[in-house]
């Protein structure tokens, strides 16, 4: 274990995985962990939050579990209230929920965009929304928040309201830095590429024929490094800009992709 985050609180939504392995939530609270941070596991399945906290104590960590749905104003007020009355502090805000769903603006139904946009941004509005008073008060804090390389380029499939609302994500993160700039807090995003986690399994096997070993295949081939990254990639990019080793880093984007952004061929 090491010592960058001593002394300090995060909360992580998402901390649990949607299926067996290591999502991005899940490593990166473990990470937190390692690092001497006491994390706040939130998920809406309380159960994939349990597994992370196994992990945790296992390694002799300190986390608590909080059960929340972080579309509803009510859920996200009330995480960060419990957070401040079980550590007095939050000083790291980890926004990592998100769902996918393939589609184009006609395939795409209208109850579908409202709830992608409702998971992916709306939640992030929300608990930024709730946890900046407490950071203002207390002079200093970060915000993580994870969206999408496809919130700067085209994906090999179409995902209109996945893409446009990890776009918003980039736009809600910058308004914030800047806002918030002169009084100590940061806010960064990150945009993972093609990852292989347990998300990507149970939400796109379908766009691709439904084969998982011929979907994973395809995705490794797109990358210029030949394959996908994990969860770990996502983590250790998140533990940096929430340490003091980032303090001058806000406002920006910090793409990890294996340089598939740079290619002029996505797919």
């Amino acid at each position: 274990m090491g010592e960058r985050l001593k002394g300090k609180v995060a909360i992580v939504t998402g901390a649990g995985s949607i299926g067996p392995g290591m999502g991005n939530g899940k490593a990166s609270a473990i990470l937190y962990a390692r690092e001497e941070a006491r994390v706040m596991l939130v998920d809406y399945n309380p159960e994939a939050a349990e597994e992370t906290k196994r992990l945790i104590d296992e390694e002799g960590g300190e986390c608590i579990v909080f059960k929340a749905d972080v579309t509803k104003s009510s859920d996200c007020k009330g995480m960060i209230e419990n957070c401040i009355q079980t550590f007095s502090r939050v000083d790291i805000l980890h926004n990592n929920v998100g769902i996918v769903v393939p589609g184009g603006p006609v395939e795409t139904s209208e109850e579908t965009w409202e709830r992608v946009m409702d998971v992916n941004l709306k939640s992030m509005f929300l608990t930024c929304k709730y946890v900046l008073p407490y950071m203002e008060k207390q002079g200093s804090g970060c915000i993580v928040n994870i969206s999408s390389f496809s919130g700067i380029r085209a994906l090999s499939y179409p995902a209109i309201a996945y893409s446009t609302s990890k776009a918003g994500v980039i736009a809600l993160t910058r308004e914030i830095a800047i806002q918030y700039a002169a009084k100590g807090i940061r806010a960064n995003a990150i945009l993972p590429g093609y990852m292989n986690t347990p998300m990507v399994v149970a939400s796109l096997t379908d766009a691709y024929g439904g084969d998982v070993d011929e979907m994973m295949k395809k995705r490794d081939a797109m990358c210029p490094m030949g394959k996908q990254g994990d969860a770990w990639d996502v983590a250790y990019a998140a533990v940096f800009l929430a340490s003091d080793e980032a303090k001058y880093i806000t406002g920006t984007t910090l793409v990890v992709d294996g340089g598939i952004t740079c290619t002029h061929k996505m797919f």
